[in-house]
């Protein structure tokens, strides 16, 4: 590997954070690369240079997003994590802007699945259930899922965590 290659390696990686922080705060329904090159301080020439098109940029991004969702779980599934320690985790403020990304990746893989967010609900299906499946049979699982998911979905449409943590602690309860 020569220098070169090394310094562009540091630079798509310091883009890649800057433009995960920006898709975090914007989102990526009319992503523009020209908007998002100023912010961060780079160029539309040097974003598809480094990602080979905005499309290469999205899926980088996205696989970043996904990384941190797939660190939180792992970081659960050491702590012996329970369901209630899986919601709070959802529910918890600092996680807003992850959160809302992911639902809007998910939208978009099942309701556009050849585009560059193509398998990411597949994938974060099998991730969540991964995480569940340690303490809970297949079925309760799912469930389980769809209970978090319904919840999380409810709670970043309203912002009402008390109704929401509410509700998932009937669905414990039961």
């Amino acid at each position: 590997m020569t220098g070169s290659q090394h310094i562009a390696s540091d630079r798509e990686t310091e883009l890649l954070d800057a433009a995960y922080r920006y898709v975090l705060e914007h989102g990526l329904v009319g992503l523009s690369l020209r908007p998002l090159a100023t912010a961060i301080g780079s160029s539309p020439r040097v974003l598809l240079f480094l990602f080979s098109s905005k499309e290469g940029l999205v899926r980088a991004v996205l696989r970043r997003a996904r990384q941190d969702e797939v660190a939180a779980l792992g970081d659960l599934r050491s702590a012996d994590s329970t369901t209630r320690e899986l919601w709070a985790w959802l529910a918890a403020p600092h996680h807003r802007r992850l959160l809302t990304l992911w639902l809007e990746t998910y939208a978009l893989s099942v309701s556009d699945p050849a585009g560059p967010w193509d398998d990411f609900a597949a994938q974060t299906v099998a991730d969540w259930l991964d995480l569940l499946a340690v303490s809970l049979p297949p079925e309760r699982a799912t469930l389980t899922l769809a209970v978090l998911r319904g919840a999380l979905l409810d709670l970043l449409a309203t912002g009402d965590v008390d109704r929401t943590t509410r509700a998932v602690e009937a669905h414990l309860a039961a």
